[in-house]
């Protein structure tokens, strides 16, 4: 029960902060404007228009936005497999990658421990664990109702890119945190209540999906949308704000090593550029996969 019980505060707390944060920062033009889009806003002599447009945005969704959705969940969900996986392929992973890690930084990392307070470690597991997972959904959500649709796809296109990249190093080479690892460095967040460690447990059995740091390649390329790909001023302040705060805590709360972080940022710019450079390449091999499914050629 106590690995589901994180999954239980986590998804409610962070609905509520996305539902909050859609009347804070998403301008009342653009709330507007979906509603019309959907035919929920004109009067009775527009009804046939208006079934007219929710029929055009209903396939619209179907079209352009739900197939991408589905396809970052789907790869999330492989790689949140993780631990089934590796006992089903009987995969026996290789620690080189971690011993190289370690010999090149040392305990360097342990400085951003050199001083903790209770308070700060409550803040920064808060904002490792809920501001995380709200500034990735909300960019989905702010390029959503802004009708931003083709950076909307090169959002899910990037996300999908860093969980196939990183996927390979989670299962063949995988690095222990470093909380359980350094001597003089402690597990701040796994040590903070059972219901985190279980939580935490159940996405990453074993505690070393490390290399390359997610928390800082999907913040990073969240942060990185909604600075170029939306006229948000205000989510602007907050996103970096968010961004810069979660890279700290992966550091200060015994998680990532400072190469994790390195190679998760370079990731981010990685999967940014080719998902924004090659969108439309991808996009049309994608509608062409689809199509021939569709027709039964597979």
């Amino acid at each position: 029960m106590e690995d589901t019980q994180l999954m239980m505060i986590l998804f409610p707390v962070v609905f509520l902060m996305n539902v909050i944060a859609y009347y804070v920062f998403i301008p009342r033009k653009y709330r507007i404007k979906f509603k019309n889009k959907n035919g929920s806003a004109a009067g009775n002599n527009d009804q046939q228009t208006n079934q007219k447009g929710a029929s055009k945005s209903a396939y619209s969704f179907s079209t352009e936005i739900l197939p991408y959705l589905l396809l970052v969940s789907f790869i999330y969900i492989l790689v949140k497999s993780q631990g089934a996986i590796v006992n089903m392929l009987d995969i026996s992973p290789d620690y080189a990658l971690a011993t190289y890690i370690l010999n090149l930084e040392g305990g360097k990392v342990s400085m951003f421990q050199s001083f903790t307070n209770p308070l700060l470690t409550y803040v920064s597991s808060f904002i490792y664990l809920f501001g995380f997972s709200f500034l990735l959904i909300f960019t989905f959500v702010t390029l959503i109702f802004t009708r931003q649709i083709r950076a909307l796809q090169e959002y899910a296109i990037a996300v999908a890119i860093i969980y196939v990249v990183a996927f390979p190093f989670y299962i063949f080479t995988p690095v222990k945190v470093t909380g359980y690892t350094l001597p003089n460095v402690i597990p701040l967040l796994y040590d903070l209540s059972p219901i985190i460690y279980n939580g935490l447990r159940t996405v990453d059995p074993f505690f070393d999906n490390c290399f390359p740091s997610l928390h800082a390649a999907l913040s990073i390329l969240a942060m990185l949308f909604i600075m170029f790909k939306t006229d948000l001023k205000g989510f602007k302040v907050v996103a970096v704000f968010i961004t810069l705060a979660i890279q700290f805590t992966i550091f200060y709360l015994g998680i990532h090593w400072i190469t994790d972080f390195i190679a998760g940022g370079i990731l981010a710019l990685l999967s940014y550029y080719l998902a924004t450079k090659y969108h439309d390449w991808l996009v049309n091999k994608f509608r062409h996969i689809a199509g021939s499914m569709h027709n039964g050629r597979f």
